[in-house]
């Protein structure tokens, strides 16, 4: 899922000349082109193929086949330390209202019994790009737009590019090791698993991603999976790139319930008291900002963190810096952002935000880190 920024860049709405006009959630035959901006066509009666070239008003092309496709096309150039050109994608699930047909996604991470994948790709020497597969969550059962939560598996990079945010350790899941970072691009948060070197077919117990994921801190089980989704974001170049057989399937009926014994890649604050956090509010007639300041007072390094809390009638937050501030009714989640997502023992991070107010002003009165309870400083 793509048309988010990675970095602040201007998306070219001209529409470009294409080999062949493809209609949204049409039927493709072997060898069909797309050119359209954000043209997609349907594979197997099963899965969407898009050319999704957000980043750029130049063209590119894909030639799509019955189980993938391949990039035929491609004159945009980006700088590297930018967002991408496209993400070129196959995918299962929803991606901005178009969903494949028949899907069952969105569905709740805890109804999911398995959830697997088999990807083959193929590379070029020549270009800067990678090879991603993204696995999408949403706090709701979320068809269209930008979901809160993206896991990159970073399967190839070529060229000087990097992953969103910063490395915080390594990950050894579905009997590979990876390099984990983790970050924020201002419209969502990532994870991303980055191999040590490239991967030219897999098959993916996808499930064992997003509960590692879970286990950060960075969803519950009460989450949707929305889509799943492989391809490429190129940087430069990239002309020959295939996905050449892509299959996936989620199955529910399920309870997937958080391990007895999780991991201990990322821990959460373990035991009442090991946070503490500090609320310092400003309020005038219709407004208010709020400093708010964790500190972990606990044994164990916290890689990534969620503060839960509730804001009293009549409050709403309508900015935020150093963190992504969501708010539903009452309730609010403040995620990190890349620079501040470790908090070593007795080390602390602070973000703020600003909002508008309606009648007397309070504080909050709990909150919560990665589901422990904090203590007020």
């Amino acid at each position: 899922m793509r048309r988010t920024l990675r970095a602040i860049v201007a998306v070219g709405l001209a529409a470009a000349s294409s080999i062949v006009a493809v209609t949204l959630g049409g039927a493709a035959s072997a060898d069909t082109q797309i050119c359209e901006q954000y043209g997609s066509t349907v594979i197997q009666n099963r899965y969407v193929v898009q050319n999704n070239r957000w980043g750029t008003t130049a063209q590119q092309c894909i030639n799509v086949t019955s189980n993938g496709f391949e990039i035929i096309t491609q004159n945009g150039s980006s700088p590297t330390n930018g967002a991408p050109t496209a993400y070129p994608s196959v995918f299962l699930g929803c991606h901005y209202t178009n969903c494949s047909p028949g899907t069952n996604l969105p569905i709740q991470v805890s109804q999911i019994s398995s959830a697997t994948s088999s990807i083959n790709y193929r590379y070029v020497s020549n270009g800067i790009y990678n090879a991603s597969y993204d696995i999408w969550l949403d706090p709701s059962p979320k068809r269209d737009g930008v979901n809160q939560m993206e896991i990159m598996i970073w399967f190839n990079r070529q060229g000087p590019i990097q992953p969103i945010g910063s490395p915080v350790g390594n990950a050894n899941i579905d009997g590979r090791n990876w390099e984990v970072w983790r970050g924020s691009n201002g419209s969502n948060n990532v994870i991303s698993y980055v191999a040590p070197s490239a991967i030219s077919s897999a098959n993916l117990n996808l499930l064992a991603f997003i509960n590692d994921t879970r286990n950060r801190g960075a969803i519950t089980n009460s989450w949707y999976l929305t889509s799943i989704q492989a391809g490429f974001e190129p940087w430069q170049g990239g002309v020959g790139l295939a996905v050449t057989n892509f299959s996936a399937a989620v199955n529910g009926g399920g309870n997937n319930p958080p391990p007895s014994n999780p991991p201990p890649t990322t821990p959460p604050p373990s035991g009442s008291g090991s946070c503490a956090v500090k609320y310092t509010a400003n309020a005038w007639n219709n407004g208010f900002t709020a400093d708010v300041q964790i500190t972990n007072t606990g044994s164990s390094t916290i890689n990534g963190w969620a503060l839960a809390y509730s804001l009293p009638s009549g409050q709403q937050v309508t900015n935020s810096w150093n963190a992504t501030v969501n708010q539903s009714g009452s309730s609010v989640t403040a995620r990190n952002v890349g620079h501040n997502g470790t908090i070593s023992p007795g080390g602390t991070a602070s973000f703020g935000y600003q909002g508008t107010l309606n009648g007397s002003y309070a504080n909050p009165t709990s909150f919560t880190l990665n589901g422990t309870t904090c203590s007020r400083s």
